[in-house]
C-alpha cells in the first residue's frame, strides 16, 4: 500500500427514538415555532426522519433560524454530539446507528407481503444484525428517469429513507441502479459422514450445517466447495440444501481465497467484451504528450510486483530563488488513455472498484493486458503517464507544482530492499551505477519532504501488518512482519504529496472530483477513549477540536510502557472511517486539507476518476471525465467506498481461514497471546506470531462473577477483583480450530490480574456492566466443540 491504511468504523441500524430514557411518541410531537430553536426531541426526530436534510444549514432553514438562533442551534447540536446522540457523517449529522443516505444493498429475501427486503452489503459484525430495508418498486414513469426494477438477490445502489409509518423494517429504499445480478446461493463444503449422510458444512462463523439428499448433490464430491440453495427448512431437524454449482475442491491451491471471493460477491471473471476490448488496445501515441523518455525515472516496488503504476525522480532546483530546494517528479501510469468512460473496461472496473490482494492471488481491477502490460511502467519500455513536478524549499514547503501528460521510459525496476541496500552502502550490479545520479538525490529529497511531514504531524500509529508466505500447495509456510524501510517511507511520502497536488489543482479549476476524506473522531468515541486512558494515567484534553498530533502526544506517552500496544489499538479504534466523497472535509489522519487518490489508477477506480478530471480540466487530450460521470460522482463515491470495505473484509477472512487451517493440527498446544478485544460475551485473544484472533467465552474464564466494563475495556471478577483488560499479555491453550470458518477458540491459562483501582471503584459506583453481566463458569474440556 502506498498510503497508510485507514481505520474503518461503520454505523448502522434503526434510528433510536428514545432521548434520555424517555420515549417520544409520534402522537405527542411538540409544536414547532418557526424562528425558535426546536426542543431536543424535535431536533433529533427531524434528523432521523430527514437524513438528506440534516446538515446544519438545512436544519436552520427548516426551522427558520437566523442570526443568534443559528448560534444556539450550533451549540445544541454540539451538545447532542458530546452526549453521543448525534454523529457526524460525510456531509451532515445523523443519529447513531443510522444508515447513510446512499447505501449499497443486497436484496436477500421477501416479507410476508412479497415485498423485497435488502440489507447493507458490508456490515461490521460487532454491530449485530444488519438492518432490514424495504425496497420501493417503481410504479410507472412519472416523467423522470425510470427507477430500475430490482429483483431477489440483486446488489443495488439505493437512496435510503426512514420508514415513517413505524411498521415493518426501519428503512425504505429507492433503487438508483443495479450493480450486480446475484444468484440466491449460499456457500459451503460437502462432507460425507461415516453413516452415509451428506452434509453441507458452513464457511461462516455463525452458519449452520445442512443436509444434502443424494438426489440434490449433482456432480459435487466430498470436500468440494459448492453453491447451494435451501430447499426445505422447518422447525425441527437440519435444513436441507440443493447443490447449484461446484466451485472446486477445498484441498486445491487457492481454495481459501476463493471462498472469500464467492462469499463477498467479488467479481473475478472478466466478461468476454472486457477481454476483447483489452486485447484490441494498442500502445498510446504521442498526441498531446511531452517526450520525457530521457528523464531517468525509476520504479521502486515490492520484489514480486507485476504492475508498476508509479515512478519517481528527484533533482536539485536550479532556481536562485529557491536555494537548496529540490524538484520531485512523480509519474503515474496513464490508465485514462485506455479505459474510457462508459466502455466495457470502465463498467467492469467500476463494478470491481479496486484490486483485491490475497496471500495467494490478486483479483485485479483491470485485465492483465492493461494492468501488467500496456499501463505497467516497465523498465526500458515506452509508457504513457501523467506526471507532476513539485518544487519544495529546503524546509519542505511546497513552492508549486505542474501536471504533464508524457511518454516516459523507466530507467530501472528496483525493489524496496534493493534500493535501501544501495543507500546503506551495499549496491549490487544494477544499483551501483544508479546510486549517485538517481538514488542519492531521491533520498536527499525525502529528507526535505520529511521536514514538512514532521511539521505537519500526521497520525503516527504503530500497527505493524503481518505478511503470510505460502507453500506451493497453498498452505501457510510462515508469518512475519516485514521490516519497515526508509525506501517505503520515501515512496509513501512522495505519493502523498502527488495526491495533494492533484486535489489542489482540481479544486483550483473548480473541477468536480472524488476526494479521499477522513473525518475527525466522533465525540462519543473521543469520550470513550478519554475514559479508558484515565485508567492508565494518561490525560486527554476535552473538546471537539483535537488534531492528529493530539493523538501523537498520547502515543508518545505510552511508548516503551506495558500499555503501548493497547493504547495504539484504542487510538486506532477511536478513528473515523476514511471514504471517498465529492464533498471535501479534509483528511484528519494525514492532517491535510485537500487530498485525492491519484497515484494508483491500475488498482483503484477513485484514482482513475481523478486522472480523467485532470485530463479534462487541464486540456490534456482524450480520456477526460464526462458531464454524465460528473453528475454521478455521489453514487460512484458510495459504491467504491463499499467495495473497498468488501475487499478488506475478504482479505481479513482469508487470512483468518489460512491461520485456522495452519493451527488445526496444533490443538492442545499453548501460546502467548494478547487480549485484542473485550465484549460482554468474552475475550478475543490475538496471537502476535500469527496475526490471528481466537475467542474465549466468558463462561470459561473461571469461578467468579465477571462484569463487562466497556469504558475501561475490561472483564473483572466481582468477588476477587481479578480480571482481564485490553492489551494484557496472557497464556492460552488452543481448544478448537474451524478452518472453513476461520475460527479459533482458546482456553485461558493465565490468572486474571488485579485491575487498577479506578476500574474497581468504577464498578462499586454502579456505573459498570453497561452491556450486562456474565455468569460464572468453569474451564472448558481440553478438546473443543463447535460453537
Amino acid at each position: 500500500m502506498r498510503e497508510p491504511r485507514d481505520r474503518s468504523s461503520h454505523s448502522g441500524g434503526r434510528p433510536d427514538r428514545t432521548v434520555r430514557g424517555r420515549a417520544s411518541p409520534a402522537s405527542e410531537k411538540p409544536v414547532i415555532i418557526q424562528g425558535a430553536v426546536p426542543p431536543r426531541e424535535t431536533l433529533l426526530e427531524f434528523i432521523a426522519e430527514n437524513p438528506d436534510r440534516a446538515s446544519k444549514r438545512e436544519i436552520a432553514k427548516a426551522f427558520g433560524l437566523k442570526g443568534e438562533t443559528r448560534v444556539e442551534l450550533k451549540d445544541l447540536l454540539r451538545t447532542l454530539e458530546e452526549e453521543g446522540l448525534l454523529t457526524k457523517t460525510r456531509k451532515s449529522l445523523a443519529r447513531p446507528g443510522a444508515l447513510p443516505p446512499v447505501t449499497v444493498l443486497d436484496i436477500t429475501t421477501r416479507d410476508k407481503d412479497g415485498e423485497l427486503i435488502g440489507r447493507p452489503a458490508e456490515w461490521a459484525e460487532e454491530l449485530g444484525a444488519a438492518p432490514a430495508v424495504l425496497i420501493r418498486q417503481p410504479s410507472g414513469d412519472r416523467g423522470k428517469a425510470k427507477t430500475p426494477a430490482a429483483g431477489l438477490n440483486d446488489r443495488v445502489l439505493a437512496k435510503i429513507f426512514p420508514n415513517k409509518d413505524r411498521t415493518g423494517p426501519a428503512y425504505t429504499a429507492r433503487v438508483i441502479k443495479i450493480i450486480d445480478k446475484r444468484r440466491g446461493a449460499s456457500l459451503g463444503v460437502v462432507q460425507s459422514l461415516a453413516n452415509g449422510e451428506i452434509r453441507l458444512m458452513p464457511i461462516e462463523r455463525r452458519g449452520e450445517e445442512m443436509v444434502i439428499e443424494r438426489a440434490d448433490i449433482g456432480e459435487a464430491k466430498d470436500g468440494d466447495l459448492v453453491e447451494t440453495e435451501v430447499v426445505r427448512s422447518g422447525r425441527f431437524g437440519l435444513p436441507r440444501a440443493r447443490v447449484l454449482s461446484v466451485i472446486g475442491s477445498v484441498g486445491s491451491e487457492k481454495a481459501i481465497s476463493m471462498i472469500a471471493i464467492y462469499a463477498h460477491g467479488i467479481p473475478h471473471i472478466f466478461p468476454k467484451a472486457v477481454l476483447d476490448e483489452a486485447d484490441a488496445a494498442r500502445p498510446a501515441t504521442m498526441a498531446k504528450r511531452e517526450d520525457w523518455r530521457d528523464v531517468p525515472l525509476v520504479t521502486i516496488d515490492p520484489a514480486d510486483a507485476k504492475d508498476h503504476d508509479d515512478a519517481v525522480y528527484a533533482e536539485p532546483d536550479p532556481s536562485p530563488d529557491n536555494p537548496d530546494g529540490v524538484i520531485v517528479t512523480v509519474a503515474i501510469a496513464d490508465v485514462s488513455w485506455y479505459v474510457r468512460p462508459g466502455a466495457p473496461l470502465d463498467r467492469e472496473a467500476l463494478k470491481r472498484g479496486n484490486s483485491v490482494y490475497f496471500p495467494d492471488r490478486v483479483v485485479p481491477m483491470l485485465p492483465e493486458r492493461i494492468s501488467n502490460d500496456l499501463c505497467s511502467l516497465r523498465e526500458g519500455e515506452d509508457r504513457p503517464a501523467i506526471a507532476v513536478r513539485m518544487v519544495f524549499s529546503k524546509e519542505g514547503r511546497k513552492a508549486g507544482h505542474t501536471f504533464h501528460r508524457v511518454m516516459m521510459k523507466s530507467a530501472a525496476k528496483l525493489s524496496y530492499q534493493q534500493a535501501q541496500a544501495a543507500i546503506d552502502g551495499r549496491p549490487d550490479d544494477k544499483t551501483g551505477p544508479l546510486t549517485e545520479p538517481i538514488l542519492k538525490p531521491l533520498w536527499h529529497a525525502y529528507s526535505i519532504l520529511k521536514r514538512g511531514r514532521d511539521r505537519r504531524q500526521p497520525l503516527e500509529l504503530d500497527m505493524p501488518e503481518r505478511k503470510i508466505v505460502l507453500k506451493p500447495d497453498g498452505t501457510v509456510d510462515r508469518v512475519f512482519v516485514p521490516e519497515r524501510l526508509d525506501a517505503h517511507r520515501l515512496i509513501e511520502e512522495m505519493m502523498i504529496q502527488a495526491n495533494v497536488a492533484a486535489a489542489e489543482t482540481l479544486e483550483k479549476k473548480r473541477q468536480p472530483l472524488v476526494y479521499r476524506v477522513h473525518d475527525t473522531p466522533a465525540l462519543s468515541k473521543q469520550e470513550a477513549l478519554r475514559e479508558f486512558l484515565a485508567t492508565i494515567g494518561i490525560p486527554m484534553a476535552k473538546g471537539g477540536q483535537l488534531r492528529a498530533n493530539s493523538f501523537n502526544g498520547i502515543l508518545a506517552r505510552a511508548l516503551d510502557t506495558p500499555h503501548q500496544t493497547m493504547v495504539n489499538e484504542m487510538v486506532l479504534r477511536s478513528q473515523s472511517q476514511a471514504i471517498y466523497s465529492p464533498e471535501n472535509i479534509g483528511h484528519f489522519g494525514l492532517n491535510l486539507m485537500k487530498y485525492a487518490h491519484f497515484t494508483s489508477p491500475i488498482r483503484r477506480y477513485a484514482d482513475l476518476i481523478v486522472h480523467r478530471a485532470l485530463v479534462g480540466s487541464l486540456g490534456l487530450g482524450d480520456g477526460a471525465i464526462t458531464p454524465d460521470e460528473e453528475a454521478q460522482l455521489d453514487d460512484i463515491a458510495a459504491e467504491i467506498s463499499t467495495f473497498e470495505r468488501r475487499a478488506m473484509a475478504a482479505e481479513r477472512d482469508t487470512i483468518n481461514r489460512l491461520i485456522a487451517h495452519h493451527l488445526s493440527t496444533r490443538i492442545g498446544e499453548e501460546f502467548e497471546g494478547r487480549v485484542a478485544g473485550v465484549t460482554k460475551a468474552g475475550l478475543f485473544v490475538s496471537l502476535p506470531t500469527y496475526g490471528a484472533d481466537g475467542f474465549i467465552p466468558i463462561s470459561t474464564l473461571g469461578n467468579d462473577y465477571f462484569i463487562y466494563d466497556e469504558a475501561h475495556q475490561a472483564l473483572s471478577g466481582e468477588r476477587t477483583g481479578l480480571g482481564y483488560q485490553l492489551g494484557d499479555t496472557v497464556d492460552v491453550r488452543l481448544v478448537e480450530a474451524i478452518p472453513l470458518a476461520g475460527a479459533l477458540q482458546f482456553e485461558m491459562l493465565s490468572e486474571g490480574k488485579k485491575l487498577p483501582t479506578a476500574i474497581r471503584s468504577f464498578h462499586k459506583s454502579g456505573r459498570s456492566g453497561r452491556s450486562g453481566r456474565a455468569k460464572p463458569g468453569t474451564r472448558p474440556p481440553r478438546s473443543g466443540r463447535r460453537r
